[in-house]
């Protein structure tokens, strides 16, 4: 079973993988500070959105316990030629509607999912054809060569052409859709659990698929997944035996939890790194008292954020030590060199200078944009970078909200709708060219899918040209030193300010049997849920 497709992981599937061992079968209760806000596959290129959804999608790839690339709905693939790769599909499989899994539906799936409204699209390059050779053997042919294709297939989950086709659900759903698509309430995969019910806000019941193609590893009857955004009440649940296993247990609650009889913290790094981005391509910011002129096009005030935001302050006094403070918009694990990159300390006081010289003695007035309810504090985070700028000037007017209508704001489909704001983002290949062409890649290309989750429209061609050089090269020192040049010219453009790893406290009942083991990237935790 994937890491993503297993249980606890429907919080963070990079970092948690658990197998039920074969007992009697147990109901298992979870609850999550955000929603589940739609069961279209294609809709938010989230974590826990993956997560979730990884119990009834899949895609041609899965990964392992150990995080390596393995066969899935794709039993094994080839690369006949540098720009062709061929896919040999399993047989025998079945959505959960009783359709057969073919190769009409892989297709089918490679253009949904690079169509209007998906927020995947970088899945499969936009120039790539997706040929279907017979009913089980699909070739993927690429422009150039592009040796991490299938890096991050598995959450390309792969759609059932026929149902989508009778349900009105061809096109993606939008992560801004006002009204909601069949696709986004009901849900048709070939995973190990079907959702029998979905209630956005309220419920998500997932029962195991009798007719999974693999043996199942857990002993569930059933998965009962409920949103609790209360920090207080989410605890309270999970310390009363309401419910199983939480994320995240609140820093201030870890203490208390693992105090407790019936309860304990799960404590690990994240691959994640949480960021702060400015509007970089409008001519005159959307939420500003500065009109006529857009102050975060001037290096000297994008630099001045920079030096006025405090990483080890937030680590000490928001995070309570669980952060890693980053100078890199990737975590260090996941790129050799990070270690030449250093952060300098905090400088209130240059900040002021560079923005006097920038032409703003007295600061300015910004909105940011800072979801509520998906990372570890991030309201609290956005709050201290409020109180860091006031000391130079700046006055910044918070907007912390559900991340649901957060995403709906400011991802290309609400059209960007940001001057300033807080992300995070763990690369779904685990290498940095994810980062470069999704995140700082250029979006100026309307035929492209580069920049794709580029919130802040900002672009350097330099970094692009570097970009898909990464891409190409096969020797691992030349790339790593192509991305080091990537890094250093982000680093002196301060393209963005990057604050963090975070990591994750998972609350869990001690009826939930755990044993842990760590390597140099991962916590995977194996449970057996007990009586």
């Amino acid at each position: 079973m994937s890491v993503r497709q297993t249980l606890l992981a429907a919080a963070t599937a990079s970092i948690l993988a658990v197998a039920m061992a074969p007992a009697s079968a147990q109901s298992l209760r979870y609850a999550n500070q955000g929603d589940l806000k739609s069961l279209d596959p294609y809709t938010l290129n989230e974590t826990t959105t993956h997560a979730h959804l990884g119990h009834a999608y899949e895609g041609l790839i899965a990964r392992d316990k150990d995080l390596k690339i393995v066969p899935a709905l794709a039993e094994s693939w080839e690369t006949p030629e540098p720009t062709r790769w061929r896919f040999h599909l399993r047989k025998g499989v079945k959505f959960h509607n009783g359709d057969p899994f073919t190769a009409d539906d892989v297709v089918f799936s490679a253009e949904r999912v690079r169509a209007k409204g998906s927020n995947l699209p970088t899945r499969i390059p936009s120039d790539a054809k997706v040929v279907k050779v017979d009913d089980y053997t699909v070739d993927f042919i690429l422009t150039s060569p592009n040796p991490i294709l299938h890096s991050q297939w598995d959450t390309w989950y792969i759609m059932d052409k026929k149902w989508a086709e009778a349900n009105n659900s061809i096109a993606p759903t939008p992560v801004a859709a006002t009204s909601p698509s069949f696709a986004s309430l009901n849900a048709n995969g070939t995973g190990p659990f079907i959702i029998e019910s979905h209630q956005p806000g309220v419920k998500t019941v997932f029962k195991p698929n009798p007719n999974w193609w693999r043996e199942p590893e857990h002993n569930l009857k059933e998965i009962v997944f409920t949103p609790i955004g209360s920090a207080a009440t989410r605890v309270a649940a999970l310390l009363s035996g309401e419910v199983d296993v939480i994320e995240p247990v609140p820093i201030q609650d870890i203490t208390r939890v693992d105090s407790s009889p019936n309860a304990q913290v799960l404590k690990g790094p994240e691959l994640r790194t949480i960021f702060l981005g400015m509007d970089t391509v409008r001519d005159e910011l959307l939420y500003s008292n500065i009109k006529g002129k857009n102050p975060f096009k001037d290096v000297r005030v994008r630099q001045a954020f920079y030096k006025a935001i405090d990483v080890e302050l937030i680590k000490t006094r928001v995070m309570r030590g669980l952060s890693t403070p980053s100078a890199l918009m990737i975590a260090p694990q996941l790129f050799a060199l990070s270690k030449d990159f250093t952060r300098p300390k905090a400088d209130p006081d240059g900040a002021k200078k560079l923005l006097a010289e920038a032409g703003y003695p007295d600061g300015f007035e910004v909105s940011l944009d800072c979801p509520n309810d998906r990372y570890i504090n991030d309201a609290p985070i956005c709050q201290a970078v409020v109180s860091m700028l006031a000391r130079i000037g700046v006055k910044v007017d918070l907007l912390a909200q559900p991340k649901a209508q957060y995403f709906a704001k400011v991802l290309k489909a609400g059209g960007y709708q940001t001057s300033f704001f807080l992300l995070g983002w763990t690369p779904g290949t685990l290498d940095s060219h994810n980062v470069l062409y999704d995140v700082i890649g250029c979006r100026d290309d309307p035929k492209s899918s580069r920049g794709e989750n580029n919130l802040s429209g900002y672009c350097n061609k330099e970094i692009d040209a570097l970009t898909d050089k990464i891409l190409q090269e096969a020797d691992t020192t030349k790339r790593d030193q192509l991305i080091k040049s990537a890094y250093q010219i982000l680093d002196k453009d301060f393209g963005y300010i990057p604050l963090h790893q975070q990591a994750l406290a998972w609350g869990v009942s001690k009826k939930v049997k755990l044993t842990q083991r760590a390597d140099n990237q991962v916590l995977l935790y194996w449970a057996t849920k007990q009586d």
